[in-house]
């Protein structure tokens, strides 16, 4: 399955400087809604619902993507948990943030996802790779470059082709070949 522009994607990337690098993902995406806060967890649901796509990037955890206190009614700080699995089940989604893997394979969804994912020194540094801010800066860039190049396509197609480039980085930058080995699909 090819994602063009009939298709219609939802994007939830809460506002925060520290992930902007994640904004090429979805720069180029044709047919696209765009939710980065000022949401109701409704309009999330609703949003969800009626899209055949939802990329979710951003920070977060095993519990979810953190919802950075730009979200209304989030008391959790989580925009998107648990209980929206069943509107996100049978979709072929994108899951980037830090040990998405756990949401993803916990509640039974499928799409690309990220499991911990450097992508600040200090998150290098505690995961036990010695990297500069420039290794971290070049690992970001060029997944998320090549992650927009191809989220049009297939999760399949999507994985081959970003293992296969992001692969080329790897072979040299630390960061870039822990976050490869984390990425998976479902």
């Amino acid at each position: 399955m090819c994602y063009d522009i009939r298709m219609r994607n939802l994007v939830i990337h809460p506002q925060d400087s520290s992930t902007d690098f994640l904004k090429p993902i979805y720069a180029k995406v044709k047919s696209k809604k765009i939710i980065n806060g000022n949401s109701t967890p409704k309009d999330i649901e609703r949003l969800i619902k009626t899209s055949d796509r939802v990329m979710m990037l951003g920070h977060g955890c095993s519990n979810g993507l953190f919802s950075i206190r730009l979200f209304n009614d989030f008391r959790k700080g989580i925009v998107i948990e648990p209980k929206e699995s069943a509107i996100l089940s049978g979709k072929d989604n994108v899951y980037i943030w830090c040990n998405a893997n756990k949401f993803v394979e916990a509640n039974d969804l499928h799409g690309f996802y990220s499991g911990m994912f450097i992508s600040e020194v200090s998150e290098a540094f505690f995961c036990g790779v010695n990297a500069t801010q420039e290794m971290v800066n070049e690992s970001n860039n060029t997944f998320s470059e090549i992650v927009g190049k191809y989220v049009h396509l297939s999760k399949k197609e999507l994985y081959k082709k970003v293992i296969e480039e992001y692969g080329e980085l790897a072979k040299t930058n630390p960061v870039a070949d822990y976050n490869l080995s984390r990425l998976c699909i479902r």
